[in-house]
């Protein structure tokens, strides 16, 4: 017991203490939890699409991407581009990250290609090519833009003609382009995507002379239809016509969604008991757990009436989209991992040479690795911005690989191993310290700017002593190591 204690202490000891700092932080601080808790679920909103997609490089066997620095240059790129042309509101969002995607697989396949031939540095690497990117762009939006490329708006370039201001403000464009998409245009859209979805596949099994459950089929339609005859219902009109979700209206459709679900589950349960369904069948629900999981539910739903929590649950708006558009990415990542290509990323991360010997094409994995980081960080970047509403040009970028990362780490997150539960962990974890460090250091020194200094070095040392672990962790070659044969000629044997 001692040495599950002592092993558990070791292996989340980063969590553990940025989770100490944080109540400690948050108590001196002395800002009442409604401010704390609604800037942070701002904060999650704004940054956790960016930090999701540092995950696919280190299953990947990548490390840590300082290199998605290059996806929000993409996005940064595109998104000027669209102010410039007078794209508005969500279709200019859409259009937006559309005009990024392709800048981003292209830069990301670069960095993929380099990363190949300096395998086991990709780290150090991607934050030497950062900086290298870096005058790249600058030398586009100082000089290029204006200079070569003749552009007349005095909205968005200095006064000579030649270079991009330091600020745009997106208040016209895009600003809130995708935080205030309305619940009601959500559930339609989704209406749609489901028929187009069966009968996708209803068409593709046609066309592959397979059979149809027509039977399935057209209850999952009816089941589409109904929900979308709720939404002309004038009370659920009403709720849906809103684009912000207050944070006690999710906590309770949560609590109902998971008690609704367990009970379909053992209806489901006892129906296959009925038909006499295989043992597997009889074994996939757990009646304890689904117990378990409605009593959970219960108290928390119960917690939605003490005083304090319900000022606070009555405070936070949360905007559906973009959490929506989190959710999503959460899931693409697993799914990700159970494909073939998912596989292969995580056997390339675990063994470059075992993969190699297996068939797999390692720089090919690697590259295609890459170009899934930086397209999904020029995303997270366009998601981040619209949040924010301005563009600082020169500097947007600068910072977003390491507080990205810096969050990553806070989770528990290493250089070989990352999650989506690690990375959203972090963002909650780093970014309380973020919010209440300043006000912190205002109260006990009389001075924010020591609370400021404070977790600007956090957000560096966190990345400098998780490098340390893992260097400490690796394992020193023994003396008269003879080095294995080079991955080229493994491959070519």
């Amino acid at each position: 017991m001692n040495k599950k204690a002592t092993d558990f202490l070791i292996h989340n000891m980063v969590v553990i203490l940025f989770l100490i700092l944080c109540v400690a932080a948050t108590y001196f601080s002395k800002q009442p939890l409604t401010f704390v808790v609604s800037e942070l679920f701002t904060r999650i909103a704004r940054n956790s699409f960016i930090v999701l997609s540092l995950i696919i490089p280190v299953i990947a066997g990548m490390g840590l991407n300082f290199g998605i620095v290059i996806g929000a240059m993409a996005a940064q790129l595109a998104i000027f581009l669209t102010t410039y042309w007078g794209f508005t509101g969500i279709s200019g969002f859409l259009f937006t990250a559309v005009l990024a995607t392709p800048f981003a697989a292209f830069f990301g396949f670069l960095v993929g290609k380099l990363f190949n031939y300096m395998k086991g540095n990709e780290m150090i690497g991607g934050l030497v090519l950062g900086y290298f990117a870096d005058g790249i762009y600058q030398l586009v939006f100082l000089f290029i833009f204006g200079g070569v490329i003749k552009m007349n708006n005095s909205t968005l370039m200095i006064p000579t003609g030649v270079g991009v201001k330091n600020t745009i403000d997106l208040k016209d464009t895009v600003k809130y382009a995708l935080d205030t998409v309305p619940m009601l245009t959500i559930v339609e859209v989704g209406f749609y995507l489901a028929l187009l979805g069966l009968a996708g596949t209803v068409i593709f099994k046609l066309a592959k002379k397979q059979p149809v459950d027509w039977k399935s089929v057209i209850g999952k339609a009816a089941i589409a239809v109904a929900a979308y005859a709720l939404t002309f219902v004038g009370p659920v009109e009403r709720f849906l016509s809103a684009d912000r979700l207050l944070l006690l209206s999710a906590v309770e459709l949560g609590c109902l969604v998971v008690a609704l679900w367990q009970v379909f589950g053992f209806i489901k349960w006892k129906f296959q008991g009925r038909k006499g369904a295989d043992e597997f069948a009889l074994n996939s629900f757990n009646r304890n757990k689904a117990i378990a999981n409605v009593l959970l539910a219960a108290v928390v739903y119960g917690l939605t009436y003490v005083p304090s929590l319900y000022k606070v649950l009555i405070v936070v708006k949360l905007p559906v989209m973009t959490y929506l558009c989190i959710g999503a990415l959460c899931c693409f990542n697993n799914i990700l991992m159970k494909t073939r290509l998912g596989q292969n990323m995580r056997t390339v991360g675990q063994s470059r040479t075992v993969a190699n010997a297996a068939g797999i094409d390692v720089d090919k994995t690697r590259i295609i690795a890459m170009i899934f980081s930086t397209v999904l960080a020029s995303w997270g970047q366009l998601i981040f911005l619209q949040n924010v509403g301005t563009i600082s040009t020169y500097g947007a970028h600068t910072q977003v690989g390491q507080f990205a990362i810096a969050a990553l780490l806070v989770g528990g997150a290493s250089v070989q191993r990352a999650t989506n539960k690690q990375a959203l962990l972090g963002i909650v974890l780093f970014h309380t310290l973020f919010i209440v460090s300043p006000l912190a250091g205002k109260e006990l020194f009389g001075d924010p700017v020591i609370g400021e200094y404070f977790r600007v070095f956090v957000s560096y040392g966190v990345i400098a002593l998780a490098l340390a672990m893992h260097a400490w962790k690796k394992p020193a070659k023994p003396k008269g190591h003879v080095a294995p044969p080079q991955e080229k000629n493994v491959k070519a044997a």
